[in-house]
């Protein structure tokens, strides 16, 4: 792995960000868990790494680094509730300092990659930060065009067209232009992990693609052009599919990418076989960016419960993009 440290970004400082940070960095040896430096709230981090009960010594990064040491980049923000649980406009503000730091750090070139924990969005929007999660935030900061959600699992990976918009702006942003764009991103983030030859399935839009016209038109116009269009291009994808099956077919070998059409049509099969492994992959930005794929749950935030073994899979793909890009 590269020696630029990968960043991780604490999230919601009323959320589990802390706790699962703490708890994947405690569960790492010494000299694995120094290639990492946490950006957010020293304090939050203090009071996550005392509910978990664990030895970590929080150091401010830059210091020299111990075995039980964990270095932390504290980004000091006004207001903040200093207890978990609590849906905050303060913590929303913290939650947007911690990923520009990061995205500075990286674009910088100085930090290899971004491992985000989970943010509220109810509470970024209250403190005036209006985007519809990390992905969107990501490609305004590193001012990308576009940018996508890969889902990333062992066994199903899924790449969506759009989402998070409603089910009927997500029909119309499957355009075959969009359609086409995905697919080429999912083809080149394969191969750049290693897949030589990716073999893409293209999830339909309507009840078994439409039917010939008889459930809709959309397939036929919108998704089957951008389909032609890749395969023109030497692509191996295949499409549209009928989306109640094109899932089981990739999970059991058949591919190794779907593209979903939209935000439930691709998370709800993967958070069905992958709820505790699947990582959610950033891709279209110029660095490299990974996430748990959960949510802040205040109901547990504090408690010590929250379950770490997401954010050790997230880290573990970032280290591997962090070691491709290098």
């Amino acid at each position: 792995m590269t020696q630029k440290p990968i960043v991780i970004t604490m999230g919601d400082p009323s959320g589990v960000g802390a706790e699962v940070t703490v708890k994947a960095m405690a569960s790492l040896a010494a000299p694995e868990r120094a290639r990492y430096a946490v950006i957010g709230d020293m304090p939050t981090l203090e009071r996550a790494v005392k509910a978990c009960g664990l030895s970590l010594k929080l150091v401010v990064h830059g210091s020299d680094i111990g075995p039980d040491d964990l270095a932390v980049i504290h980004v000091a923000v006004e207001g903040l509730p200093g207890k978990f649980g609590v849906l905050s406009p303060a913590c929303g503000e913290a939650s947007f300092r911690y990923i520009e730091k990061a995205v500075e750090l990286t674009m910088a070139g100085t930090a290899a990659g971004i491992v985000t924990a989970p943010i509220n969005k109810e509470a970024l929007n209250a403190a005036g930060h209006h985007y519809d999660g990390h992905t969107g935030m990501l490609a305004h900061l590193t001012k990308s065009k576009s940018s996508w959600m890969l889902l990333a699992s062992p066994t199903l990976n899924v790449l969506h067209v759009s989402t998070h918009v409603s089910l009927k702006d997500a029909i119309g942003r499957a355009t075959p232009e969009r359609v086409l764009e995905t697919i080429r991103t999912g083809h080149k983030h394969l191969k750049r992990m290693g897949i030589e030859n990716p073999r893409i399935a293209v999830a339909g839009i309507n009840p078994h693609c439409g039917e010939n016209g008889l459930f809709g038109r959309e397939d036929d116009e919108q998704i089957t052009p951008g389909v032609k269009l890749a395969q023109a291009e030497g692509i191996n994808v295949q499409g549209p599919i009928s989306a109640d099956t094109v899932y089981h077919r990739a999970n059991t070998g058949a591919f190794d990418l779907v593209i979903a059409q939209y935000h439930d049509q691709g998370h709800i099969p993967i958070k069905l076989i992958a709820f505790d492994t699947a990582v959610n992959v950033s891709l279209g930005l110029p660095i490299d960016r990974c996430s748990v794929d959960h949510g802040t749950a205040f109901d547990i935030a504090g408690t010590g419960k929250a379950n770490h073994v997401n954010m050790l899979a997230a880290l573990d793909y970032a280290g591997k993009l962090a070691s491709g890009r290098s």
